[in-house]
Formats: C-alpha cells, structure tokens, sequence
C-alpha cells in the first residue's frame, strides 16, 4: 500500500486568530538564524520567548518567524515526540500573556522527494536570479507532490530545495487529529497529480513560450547601465497585456541617470500559444537619481506616469503603432505629478518615440527585434506648441530636444524649449 504524506500548515480560516512573532532568546536576540535546519540541537540559557505580533484566538499549532517554526501547545508536541522522535527538535518557550507551556519545533530534516513531473508546477533559481546561495533550489513549486518511495523512514520533515514547506506521514496526521488541537491544516501531497495531461502541456507551452523574452530583455538592460536587482519594482497580473504579466526594471546609467523600463509588452500572446512580440514595444522613462528614491519606487511621479502612459499604450492600438514608426504626442491625467508638468485641465503631455543616441531605436529577442520607445514628459508650453503644429510641431519640438542634448530625459524642473 503506498504511503501518504501530507503539508502542514496553519490554519488561516479564522479571521480573529493571533499572529505570533520571531522567537527570542533570553537575551532578546532572535533564534532563527541559530536553529532553522540545524541537526544538531541547540542549546540557550533560559526559556525562549515568543511575542505576540496581532493579539487574537490562540491556536494550538501556529507560526512564527514568518512560518519557519510551529509554536505548539503539549498536547501536539507530545505527539511529535512520541511518533518523530528523531526528526524534530523541541524547545520550551513562552508566549507573551500565556499561561500555558509552549513549544518552539525545529524541523531539521530534510528528504529529496519532489516528484517534478507529478507537481502542477516547479521552477528554480537559476544563475541569472543573483542569489548564488539558492541556485539549483526551487524558486516556487505548485500543486506539490512528493515521491512516497524516497521518504524512507522520516515522519516529519522537509523537501530538500523547498525548506519552507513541512510534512508529515499519515499516522502522525490522523495522530494529531485526534488530539482535537486547533489550527491544523492538512493537504495531501501524495495520490494523482492536481493537474491533467492537457493542462500540463498548456503549462509547459506556456513556459516555453513566456521564459525566453524576459533574459533577452534583461540582456538589452544591462548593455544601458547597472541593472538595479534591488528596487522594489512592482509586478502584477495584468489581463490587458500581452502574457498576462506586467512588470518593471530599473537601470542605472553611467551618466548618473535612472532609466525606468516596462518588461512585458513584448511578451508573445499567451492566449494564441504562438511566437510573436507582442504590441512589438517596451516604454523607457530616463529621470534624474534624486527624482526616483529607490524605496518608493511605485510612489515617485516617473513610475506612476510611465504607468498611465502604458494604459494608453496598450488600449489604444493607433498609439503603439505611431509610437513604433515615429513621434506622437498624448495626454495622461496630472493627479500626483509634478506642477510643473500639469495644465491648466490637469494633464501631463508626453513625447513618445524622441531619438536618442544613447538608446537603441530596436533591440533582439528570440521572437523578433523590439522597438525601445522613450518617453519624455512636456511642460504645458511645449504641449500647447505641439497642439498647435500637429505634426510639423512634433518634428520640431524633437529637434530642438536633441539640441539640448538632453533627447530623451524627463526632468520635471527645466526650461522650455519653446
């Protein structure tokens, strides 16, 4: 009979549970560090002491450390120690205004036995994710499932490359069961794949489809300046654009600028499940440092109005196609930008597709060439010139841009070029 496994995670149903924080020593320093899949058990000099984050119901199993340690009462403790022995380690502690003993339990050990082909999804930090600690480890793994044959004799523990879950064998959940203990969570991870073969070959055309642009992407980012792995760039799934994925990057240059950067546009249609670029464009935003602080990144006025500037870009199709041939000028609401960007009606103009000579007009991915369209915010004057003008005015406003020797860049404190 195969055996089965199962996660075990805290039960998040109850909206007025509590929320424990890290685990202290007697020293007030925290213990993670000290203890997470450590195999040899450790030893402190007083009880360990767990804060209360957000007061609420107590529950018997729960969290801290932002879901490395369980915090358990006895009665789920016992029960560890009497069928997982070898495989957990258990430390006295005290959670704050509880009068009852806790226990803090370290899982150390760890199994090779996610069954790949079995999961919904897996994917791994790879060299060009800049986290050498983690490279061959898993990055995400969906609707998991585990290998019963190269368990062996573990009770609890955790899948090698994927630490942060933990699981169980099926007499030790039926055991904890019976304790009546509150905030257990059980789902299995052995038996029939979540996922049919159809919609496993939809995910792997998916994959393949959706995983080549962002590294050629990547690749034209870095020949412009230090791409920053840091900032906070916010991401989101967005139906609108072309693989569902709307996403940011942010690039130092050498001359001291940021340039900002959508990453998604030129994903292929995920809904035709064949090669292409997308709307064919990426938008580029180059500001000055001090007008784009690094943490506040979704907050500062470049990012929210190369947002709005890529709603327009996406809805309206004449837009991208002009902006993909040539010059054209539009208007996005001014809420939160700059005064001195915003009309007299609460707008900001921009100049889409300004030549530069420090960005390329096209750049490579596996599906076809990209065109770069930068985006350059105009003062209300220059706006106005332009909407007076049409087209001789674009022509003419880009030229005197490319006099500056500025081009491309947005600063919201200028002079006017008209």
């Amino acid at each position: 009979m195969t055996k089965r496994y199962f996660e075990l995670t805290e039960d998040m149903s109850s909206p007025e549970r509590w929320v424990l924080d890290d685990a202290l020593d007697a020293h007030g320093k925290p213990v993670g560090s000290r203890l997470y899949l450590n195999e040899a058990s450790i030893r402190f000099d007083g009880r360990l002491r767990v804060p209360i984050l957000h007061p609420g119901n107590p529950l018997d199993f729960s969290f801290a450390d932002a879901g490395d340690f369980p915090v358990v009462t006895e009665k789920v403790a016992s029960t560890l120690a009497e069928l997982a022995p070898g495989d957990v380690q258990l430390y006295p502690a005290e959670v704050d205004s509880r009068p009852e003993p806790y226990f803090l339990v370290n899982v150390a050990r760890l199994v090779r036995c996610i069954d790949d082909a079995a999961c919904a999804e897996v994917s791994y930090w790879k060299p060009e994710d800049n986290r050498p600690e983690k490279l061959g480890q898993y990055r995400a793994v969906y609707g998991m499932r585990i290998d019963p044959s190269k368990v062996g004799d573990a009770k609890v523990f955790r899948p090698w490359g994927y630490p942060g879950t933990l699981l169980v064998a099926q007499d030790v959940k039926e055991a904890l069961d019976r304790t009546g203990a509150s905030g257990l969570d059980f789902r299995e991870v052995t038996g029939p794949s979540p996922i049919s073969d159809e919609e496993r070959a939809y995910k792997r055309k998916c994959r393949e489809l959706l995983t080549p642009p962002p590294a050629a992407r990547r690749a034209a980012w870095k020949s412009l300046g230090s791409l920053d792995e840091l900032a906070g760039t916010p991401r989101a799934i967005c139906y609108e654009w072309p693989g569902y994925r709307q996403d940011w990057a942010l690039i130092h240059r050498e001359a001291g600028g940021l340039l900002l950067v959508s990453e998604g546009l030129s994903d292929p249609f995920i809904a035709k499940l064949e090669p292409s670029v997308g709307f064919g464009l990426e938008l580029a935003l180059e500001t000055e440092p001090m007008e784009l602080p690094l943490d506040a990144i979704e907050g500062s006025w470049p990012y929210v109005l190369l947002e709005r500037v890529s709603k327009e870009v996406v809805v309206h199709e004449h837009v991208r196609e002009r902006a993909k041939a040539g010059l054209v000028a539009l208007e996005v609401a001014g809420t939160g930008m700059p005064a001195s960007l915003v009309t007299t009606q609460g707008r900001v103009g921009v100049l889409l597709g300004q030549q530069s000579r420090s960005l390329p007009r096209l750049f490579p991915t596996p599906f076809g060439d990209v065109r770069l369209v930068p985006v350059k915010a105009l003062l209300p004057t220059e706006l106005e010139y332009v909407s007076k003008r049409g087209a001789e005015g674009l022509d003419e406003l880009a030229r005197r841009f490319a006099q500056t020797g500025e081009e491309h860049v947005s600063r919201a404190s200028r002079q006017a070029v008209v």
